[in-house]
């Protein structure tokens, strides 16, 4: 880890109201990554508000999201974000063939063609930078011009927290061990 990470007592004013308001939100915690970014007390605000929306009021279910969050681990390599997304993905209903596959950098097999959809956006947007026209015209069919806007919004949200988690070395629960290479 190359950042000290502040306990709630040594935060200044600024730092100490992120921390509250975090904590009083859906997630009953501090999402990891915002802990770096208290060293920006306004930017940590707006980031972890931008997060609660983006984990929990988007048109999808969590196990929809999950495939966003996912490939935008794996993209990035994310040690610390696919540990913790993994586990919410299976939580919410996500095969474990589907992680697999990610993980190993297979295209997966959806029964839901939303599902198919959101990985093929979220690909497309990792590695293509953007979405051809014919690809954008299904998924506007598919999960409106919304879902588009969310997709791009998880995958936008979760490469920041891949940057901060990667950048600043969060190292993963004592005990576990990475599963991407």
């Amino acid at each position: 880890m190359r950042l000290k990470l502040l306990s709630p007592g040594e935060m200044n004013a600024d730092q100490k109201q992120t921390y509250d308001e975090s904590i009083a939100g859906k997630r009953g915690a501090p999402p990891a990554p915002m802990m770096a970014w208290l060293n920006s007390p306004e930017m940590a605000r707006h980031a972890t508000r931008l997060g609660e929306v983006i984990r929990y009021n988007t048109s999808f279910p969590a196990k929809l999201s999950e495939i966003a969050i996912l490939v935008t681990a794996r993209h990035w390599t994310s040690h610390y974000e696919w540990f913790a997304h993994k586990r919410l993905a299976l939580k919410g209903g996500m095969d474990l063939k589907i992680i697999e596959d990610i993980r190993d950098r297979r295209t997966p097999t959806f029964d839901d063609p939303k599902g198919q959809m959101i990985y093929d956006v979220a690909k497309s947007l990792h590695e293509g930078h953007g979405v051809a026209k014919p690809l954008y015209d299904e998924a506007v069919k598919l999960l409106g011009e919304r879902g588009v806007v969310e997709i791009i919004g998880l995958c936008g949200y979760y490469t920041l927290v891949a940057m901060t988690l990667n950048t600043f070395e969060f190292e993963l629960p004592e005990g576990e061990v990475s599963e991407l290479e």
